[in-house]
């Protein structure tokens, strides 16, 4: 049977190829210490799991309006207004099934065949597939370790063109782990005041910030930040409900509309019950107390895990300011043979650690990094002890 050439042109998820390996060592009987799937490994707060199961005994199993729920899209409307100081009316925001649904809807409403889309690495790894699949072209702006993997206003002013159509902005970063400061944001801000690009804002990991680290929203910088932006966010992060599938997109009515379009034939709606248990997340006292206990505790491990790695002679890894990975320079060891193994690249990096030491984490170069690797430490200290522990003991071989 034939497969389309579009399908052929996308490779699948490193992230998600390491986790499915791990667990097949794991089905095995091998004990992997895994690192590499970036999801909490904290259960859905009770009260949210109620909340849908409630749903459902009330018969709340049903299509619901294409762009979720009237209620949940108030509740978001509600919080954006206070926590992030976004004046979006209900409207304007978009439920989808996941944050990754919301930005592949966001680049098929907006992008033509042509358009350039500028992407800072490192970069999560659907990001270039998108694009890809908007038949748009990826514009990757290099960082360096020396400026803790963030771009600088001058970086993007070197990468507009007359084609330049979007920016993608994550902050708190996946895979960096590091977060831009308001001035920082402020000065990229202010390269785009005058042109007609938009800026796809990621803020999944908006809870998720440690240190005297503060999240500020990229719509929010100004009035007309606000006019360009599309501020993307969900509940998989924050309220440990990745399986859920729930995500959401907040922006400019004609945009908004546009997606609404496109899901009414893509998934007609988000499920209808799991909308339910998000309106509680976000509606209950109880939903912040729950995120900040796992915010504290992913805190914790933030810094035992840098700390360590940094411990590691070869290894250079900032400490994370957000989200819940480190992503350590390793290149220190390219050129080198462990175990029989020669070393050249990320990937050969991550596939000899799993397979001699049973421990997954993601190559960096599947975020545009080659000289690095993601670990993220939504596991317990346990793990990530005996993880590092192995690392060492490794690469002594």
């Amino acid at each position: 049977m034939k497969v389309s050439k579009r399908a052929q042109s996308v490779p699948a998820s490193a992230t998600i190829a390491v986790d499915a390996r791990a667990k097949e060592l794991k089905a095995q009987g091998v004990n992997v210490i895994g690192f590499g799937a970036g999801e909490p490994d904290f259960n859905t707060p009770d009260f949210i799991i109620q909340a849908a199961c409630d749903a459902m005994k009330k018969g709340q199993t049903r299509y619901t309006d294409t762009p979720g729920i009237l209620p949940l899209r108030k509740a978001i409307s509600e919080k954006l207004k206070n926590e992030n100081n976004l004046d979006y009316k209900p409207e304007q925001i978009i439920v989808n099934i996941g944050a990754k649904h919301s930005v592949y809807e966001a680049m098929q409403a907006t992008l033509d065949p042509g358009d350039e889309v500028i992407m800072p690495a490192p970069y999560w790894v659907t990001y270039p597939e998108t694009i890809k699949l908007a038949e748009a072209k990826a514009v990757v702006i290099e960082t360096s370790r020396e400026n803790s993997y963030k771009m600088t206003p001058a970086q993007l002013k070197k990468a507009i063109t007359p084609k330049t159509k979007m920016l993608i902005f994550n902050s708190p970063s996946n895979p960096g782990g590091f977060t831009y400061t308001e001035d920082e944001m402020r000065a990229i801000a202010d390269v785009l005041k005058g042109t007609d690009i938009m800026v796809l804002s990621d803020e999944i990991y908006e809870k998720l910030v440690y240190g005297k680290t503060k999240f500020v929203s990229f719509a929010s910088l100004s009035e007309d930040a606000y006019k360009r932006t599309l501020t993307l966010n969900g509940f998989s992060k924050a309220f440990a409900m990745t399986g859920w599938r729930l995500g959401y997109t907040a922006g400019p009515l004609d945009v908004i509309k546009a997606m609404v379009r496109l899901q009414s034939h893509m998934t007609q709606n988000p499920v209808s019950f799991a909308q339910y248990a998000a309106l509680e997340a976000y509606t209950n006292p109880r939903g912040a107390e729950e995120v900040e206990k796992m915010r504290i505790e992913f805190e914790k491990r933030a810094i035992y895990m840098a700390k360590r790695l940094n411990a590691i002679e070869g290894f250079i890894c900032p400490e994370p300011t957000g989200a819940f990975y480190c992503f350590p320079d390793v290149s220190a060891y390219y050129g080198k043979t462990i175990n029989g193994s020669k070393i050249n690249d990320s990937m050969a990096f991550a596939k000899n650690l799993l397979e001699q030491a049973n421990v997954a984490l993601v190559p960096g170069g599947a975020f545009g990094c080659d000289k690095n690797i993601r670990l993220s430490f939504a596991t317990s200290l346990e793990n990530i002890t005996e993880g590092i522990d192995r690392i060492e003991k490794w690469l002594k071989s």
